[in-house]
Parts: C-alpha cells; sequence; structure tokens
C-alpha cells in the first residue's frame, strides 16, 4: 500500500502555504533573536575600528615627532659643520697671516742685519 491518503490539489496547496508561513515565522524569529547578538558583533566591531584608527593615528604622530627630530638634529649637523668649517678656515687664515708676518719679521730682520753690515763694512773703510 503505498500512499493511502488521497491529497487533493488545495490540501497540497493549503499544506505549502503553511510551511512557508512557518519559514517565514521561524526566520523572523531567529532574526529577533540574534539581534542582541548582533548588535553585539557591531559594537565589537566599531570597537575594533576606533582602536585601529587611534593606533594609526598614534603612529602618524610618531612618525612626524620623529621626522621632525631627524630634521632638527640634520640642521644641528649642518651648522656645526659650518661653523667647524668656518673656524678652521679663520684658523688657516690666522695662521697663514702670522707665517707671512713672522717670513715679513725675519726679512726685516736680515735687511736690518745686512744693513747693519755693510755700515759697519764702510766706517772700517773709511
Amino acid at each position: 500500500m503505498k500512499n493511502v491518503k488521497n491529497n487533493e490539489l488545495s490540501d497540497r496547496r493549503a499544506a505549502s502555504e503553511g510551511a512557508k508561513v512557518s519559514l517565514l515565522n521561524a526566520y523572523r524569529a531567529a532574526k529577533t533573536a540574534a539581534e542582541p547578538a548582533k548588535m553585539a558583533r557591531h559594537a565589537e566591531r566599531m570597537a575594533i575600528v576606533a582602536a585601529r584608527e587611534e593606533r594609526r593615528v598614534e603612529r602618524e604622530r610618531l612618525k612626524h615627532d620623529e621626522r621632525v627630530r631627524a630634521e632638527t638634529q640634520a640642521a644641528e649637523q649642518r651648522a656645526t659643520a659650518e661653523s667647524q668649517a668656518l673656524a678652521e678656515t679663520e684658523a688657516r687664515e690666522g695662521a697663514e697671516k702670522a707665517r707671512i708676518s713672522r717670513v715679513i719679521k725675519d726679512e726685516a730682520e736680515r735687511k736690518a742685519e745686512r744693513d747693519r753690515r755693510y755700515a759697519n763694512r764702510k766706517a772700517r773703510q773709511a
């Protein structure tokens, strides 16, 4: 005996309609039951996004601070190098001027000594 029940088209339609309604009600019930969990997940995601944004801002601030520090340090190094170069140039020029003045002084002393000898020789000859 196969299917003893005799289902008419209207019975099958009613059964199908009832199944659809029960599925729709079950879906709505599950959706409303999952709403707090959905809201909690959404809040958690928003907290994660906010924390991620805070970390990004902090990284950007640290990068900016590091860049400013590096630029300041580079400027200080340039200034130090320039002042050292200027000091070396002034020292070289000072040493050159001192050497020139010593040469001139030595030349004047030699000339004075030569003139003295010449004067003594002329005095002896006369």
